[in-house]
């Protein structure tokens, strides 16, 4: 039998998706017999695959599946070594792929994945693959499916990632979907780590309680150089610490010293309101920070998001967030290339 044509060639490469090259050479030592020639390729793309997986893959993109009725969302990080490889059409192919994958068998972590089969193969092997056609370690390093009354999602460039599921009534489903959307958009551009401000670790808010005091006092100095206003220096940074006891005494300390400066008493009781509110402003710097719900809603910033979410719908509550951010706490390798090349001049 004849063995490479450009007309094997060509039937080849739509097959295995391997490279031209790649074809040729395969047809060449099998005759030009096409099914020989594709597992020629898997035999060399698995040899190939193993070379490679010692390289970095802190590349990719972040996808998201959204099912039909709002009811289920999956989120997958693919990497690959990179950004170009990221945003090459068999590689954007593969992860559309594992993510509807990771969707169909409500797969959530990257080791339930590698154990799952795919298109008749195990995952390993299936990627393995991809890895050999598309010439690039890759990574099927996060997946997370959300469920519940609604979800939704947004993906910001392939590069960050929300996902959120929340209750609400049946009335307010379509209006709910809609608002997760620009929650996930606002989540995906100010970071919070938390829905609620209750959900903040205890030994957290005690370390940056003492770590945002010491960067406020640290700055009054300098402002106080410079003779500009200083910074109101908090005691607390949370709400979590804002008990009864502690927000009446500090309404008390306030009444005391707007008594002192002179100030009538009819009037004290508005004073006090409006500077206890500043006060819990003041002291609940960490929630603001990290917790979606205290947040300043991007969207009208008079609103925080938790205002916005009674104003689109009082029954509507968030009851699960997903936040990917590409190569998240990868460790990228540190390049030398000049002794690289000299490396490779002195082979």
């Amino acid at each position: 039998m004849a063995g490479a044509t450009p007309k094997l060639i060509k039937e080849l490469r739509e097959k295995s998706g391997a490279g031209m090259l790649d074809c040729k050479t395969a047809l060449n030592e099998c005759d030009g017999n096409i099914d020989d020639a594709i597992k020629y390729l898997r035999e060399a793309g698995l040899s190939k695959a193993a070379k490679k997986s010692s390289n970095v893959a802190a590349e990719g993109i972040i996808t998201i599946l959204v099912n039909d009725d709002n009811t289920k969302a999956t989120m997958t990080e693919v990497n690959s070594q990179t950004d170009f490889v990221a945003k090459n059409e068999q590689f954007l192919n593969l992860t559309n792929g594992i993510t509807a994958h990771a969707q169909a068998n409500d797969i959530n972590d990257a080791e339930a994945l590698a154990a799952s089969t795919i298109e008749g193969q195990d995952f390993p092997t299936f990627l393995n693959e991809k890895i050999a056609v598309i010439g690039e370690n890759l990574v099927a390093r996060k997946v997370t499916n959300v469920e519940g009354t609604v979800v939704n999602g947004y993906v910001h460039l392939g590069k960050v990632g929300v996902l959120l599921s929340a209750t609400c009534d049946d009335a307010a489903k379509e209006k709910t979907a809609d608002l997760l959307k620009k929650v996930a958009m606002h989540a995906a551009s100010m970071k919070p780590t938390v829905i609620s401000y209750q959900d903040l670790a205890p030994d957290f808010i005690e370390s940056e309680n003492k770590a945002i005091i010491a960067d406020i006092e640290k700055l009054n100095i300098e402002l106080h150089r410079l003779g500009k206003p200083e910074k109101n220096i908090p005691e607390y940074v949370s709400r979590v610490q804002l008990t009864e006891e502690a927000i009446a005494a500090a309404e008390a300390k306030m009444t005391e010293e707007l008594l002192a400066q002179g100030k009538p008493e009819k009037i004290i009781g508005n004073i006090v309101k409006g500077k206890i509110a500043r006060w819990i402003e003041d002291n609940s710097q960490l929630d603001t920070a990290h917790a979606l719900l205290s947040q300043k809603y991007v969207m009208d910033d008079s609103l925080t998001v938790e205002e916005a979410i009674k104003a689109c719908d009082a029954s509507i509550e968030i009851t699960s967030y997903v936040r990917y951010e590409l190569g998240e706490g990868i460790e990228k390798k540190e390049e030398d290339f000049a002794a690289e090349v000299a490396a490779q001049m002195g082979k």
